[in-house]
């Protein structure tokens, strides 16, 4: 099961419901941070993450409410005593930016484009070109696929104990006078799948990268009252992000980056979901499993 949290739920300016943007994905014991803004090691005590074990952070882009919290991050890791390095992906200009005012050997930064991959221990997480002021990603973590046996098949051709092993690793097994080949009783199937957008505007990059995605968490940063705004400011609505996650066949859309303005989360829930079921405007440390 993948654990993910939502850290920061607010836009660009934090408030005393919502602080700025953070996304947490545990995967098998690591910790992988997709925007760390202010203030989110703390948010990170708050909600049962712990912050000595992320491996890597990925930079959507380089607006402060994105990248504020990685000097206090990489700070604490060093009064530790952390010797392992804090590897931290982002668009162009990363790297420097953060060097300028961190100074720490733990430190691991790298400039990033959509052609890049970083590979963990059975998956991946890929970045994807997105639509907003600055030049900005977004970020896809998706497991490898897994090999999945039809039990009673096998079963039947007469494979038991280890032989399920033996087959995988060579792709057939004699048993008794008979060949079984591993395509006859299993198939691929695909892992689990998280597509994160940052700051967008609606865009074809997003819909191709979240294609199919069992969470999709998307900028929604305003209301569909407030659509013009959202175009000029390079933002998503509500509405224009449910659409995108029923158009690509996402199983749960989960909105973040709401707009303080918004006392009422209820009601842009209600917008998101007159479009797409399964949508959840989320607040600070909100868990979804995948």
């Amino acid at each position: 099961m993948i654990r993910v949290v939502v850290l920061g739920s607010g836009g660009s300016l934090p408030s005393v419901q919502r602080g700025t943007s953070s996304v947490a994905i545990k995967h098998a014991g690591e910790v992988y941070l997709f925007d760390c803004g202010e203030g989110t090691q703390r948010q990170m005590m708050r909600f049962g993450i712990s912050y000595a074990k992320v491996k890597a952070i990925f930079v959507t882009h380089l607006h402060a409410d994105h990248y504020l919290g990685i000097p206090g991050l990489v700070e604490t890791l060093g009064l530790i005593g952390r010797n392992e390095p804090l590897e931290v992906y982002g668009p162009r200009g990363t790297k420097e930016r953060l060097e300028e005012f961190v100074h720490s050997d733990i430190l691991q930064a790298k400039d990033v484009d959509a052609s890049f991959v970083y590979t963990g221990d059975g998956f991946t997480i890929k970045p994807f070109n997105t639509l907003h002021y600055a030049t900005s990603l977004g970020f896809v973590f998706e497991e490898n696929q897994k090999r999945k046996f039809d039990e009673k098949k096998a079963h039947s051709k007469g494979l038991k104990g280890k032989m399920f092993t033996e087959i995988q690793e060579k792709g057939k097994l004699k048993i008794g006078s008979k060949t079984v080949h591993l395509d006859d009783i299993s198939k691929l199937a695909q892992g689990r799948k998280i597509a994160y957008t940052g700051d967008t505007m609606p865009c074809v990059e997003t819909e191709k990268a979240a294609k199919c995605a069992d969470l999709l968490i998307h900028d929604a940063t305003f209301g569909r009252e407030l659509k013009d705004e959202a175009e000029l400011k390079r933002h998503s609505t509500v509405s224009e992000a449910a659409r995108i996650a029923k158009k690509t066949g996402v199983k749960r859309l989960v909105l973040v980056h709401i707009s303080n303005r918004y006392d009422d989360d209820k009601a842009l829930e209600k917008e998101a979901r007159e479009v797409f079921q399964e949508s959840y405007v989320a607040r600070d440390g909100n868990e979804f499993l995948v």
